[in-house]
């Protein structure tokens, strides 16, 4: 609990996974609902675009808070050498 107050632990890769599943579920109903109302082709770009994008959008996020642990992990160490 002490890490989560004083932000030591993030929180947001957690809720990274929860809005990538809820981004694909929302891209995949919007791409199906526009194959089957406007344009076929157009609903089957945007399904698989969005779906890639999704992914990739969610991939950058989890790379952000990759790198703030490793650089906590870099200054943990640092600390204890007396560096």
């Amino acid at each position: 609990m002490k890490d989560l107050l004083t932000f030591d632990s993030m929180l947001t890769p957690k809720i990274i996974t929860l809005l990538y599943w809820l981004g694909l579920i929302m891209t995949t109903l919007a791409g199906l609902g526009y194959m089957f109302t406007q344009s076929f082709i157009l609903g089957l770009i945007m399904l698989v675009g969005g779906l890639i994008g999704t992914r990739i959008w969610c991939e950058l996020l989890i790379v952000i808070f990759k790198i703030n642990q490793n650089l906590q992990t870099l200054a943990n160490k640092a600390n204890t050498t007396g560096e």
